[in-house]
């Protein structure tokens, strides 16, 4: 079990003892008095309704936090079918108007520049280095600065792990195959996309087939096998190329300040322990859908080529995200400090990655 989970797991046991226990502390005090109080939330997700892993999560949030606060807390979810917005989470939790919200950070570098660092950054650290990283290198901490001026606290609300590259209907050999190419891709791997030259855009998910199979787009970065394979890019594009932008794509949950410094000490350690756990379960649930989709894919649809990008193409995209990253750092103090407490956090756990996950692996390759 690694550190992550044996942390939920010790809050998850200190949570349950002390919502069924009719005391606290010593056995001589008198018993605290149980607040009864059903606290009523909302929560607004970006994603559709029973939209698959993610849609997941926000499931699995609520009935933890139901469960684990003995029905004291009551959580309503609205899919962006109900409330319109699939953007508008940021605000709509900031103004009240949802008590808490599932997303993902980087949608809002419109917003505050330094929300963009906390989903994941291209050739940064991987799922278990990222937490890590989030839970004892400092990253909720930078984390909580960032949103506090909002007005909201984040949680980590799920990775996908490591996503795929993207869908390609030509073959990538050399920077000059990017000049051009019209590709949606978001977050910071869009803007190191522009800076080599390729045109990145935004296209509604339920949009992304029709534009890729008419040519609107030449390209798009999705998630890998575990949401992929369903939207069947591989018709249109065969193409598969393996990832750089997103390492380890955290979601967020977000929780309006104002509403969780008014819940019962014990409800806010509910709320955010049910958070983690349900976030954990989506991690597992997207290794064990990519696992078993890509098993799909390489039986069912053998044309599909997978691919790496050359070279001298990581190496350009390198440049410019190093280029990026100075600019921003260079604008903005807290952009700078937590970039550099990434990438000090990067250089420490990936000396241990490459020893341990990495060797394995390679050994077993042989």
């Amino acid at each position: 079990m690694n550190k992550l989970m044996q942390l939920l797991a010790v809050i998850t046991l200190i949570i349950s003892a002390n919502a069924n226990a009719s005391w606290f502390g010593s056995d001589d005090k008198p018993a605290a008095k149980q607040d009864n109080k059903v606290y009523s939330l909302k929560l607004a997700e970006t994603w559709p309704s029973n939209f698959p892993i993610f849609g997941d999560t926000t499931k699995n949030f609520k009935q933890l936090a139901e469960s684990m606060s003995n029905g004291r807390l009551k959580i309503r979810i609205d899919s962006k079918n109900k409330h319109k917005s699939a953007l508008g989470i940021f605000d709509f939790v900031k103004s009240g108007q949802y008590d808490l919200g599932h997303s993902g950070s980087y949608y809002w570098k419109g917003k505050d520049i330094n929300t963009l660092f906390f989903t994941s950054m291209p050739f940064g650290m991987t799922t278990s280095e990222q937490h890590a990283w989030f839970e004892y290198g400092g990253g909720q901490q930078l984390m909580d600065k960032v949103y506090a001026k909002h007005g909201m606290k984040s949680i980590i609300g799920g990775s996908t792990g490591n996503q795929m590259g993207g869908w390609f209907q030509k073959e990538i050999n050399s920077i000059e195959d990017l000049q051009g190419l019209k590709m949606r891709i978001p977050g910071f791997a869009g803007e190191i996309m522009a800076e080599v030259g390729a045109k990145p855009t935004n296209v509604p998910a339920g949009e992304l087939y029709t534009a890729l199979d008419r040519g609107t787009i030449d390209a798009l970065e999705w998630v890998g096998p575990s949401l992929d394979l369903r939207m069947g890019f591989h018709k249109v594009a065969p193409y598969y190329y393996t990832g750089w932008h997103e390492p380890g794509t955290e979601l967020q949950f977000l929780i309006n300040l104002k509403k969780y410094n008014s819940l019962p000490a014990d409800l806010q350690s509910i709320l955010t322990a049910a958070m983690k756990l349900s976030a954990y379960q989506m991690y597992v649930q997207s290794e064990h859908e990519s696992a078993k989709n890509w098993s799909t894919m390489k039986k069912d649809f053998p044309n599909i080529k997978v691919k790496t990008f050359p070279k001298s193409v990581f190496d350009a995209l390198k440049i410019a995200n190093e280029k990026l990253l100075a600019e921003l750092a260079a604008k903005n103090p807290l952009s700078k400090e937590i970039i550099q407490s990434q990438a000090s956090y990067l250089k420490k756990a990936r000396a241990w990655s490459a020893i341990s996950d990495q060797a394995y692996l390679n050994s077993q390759s042989k």
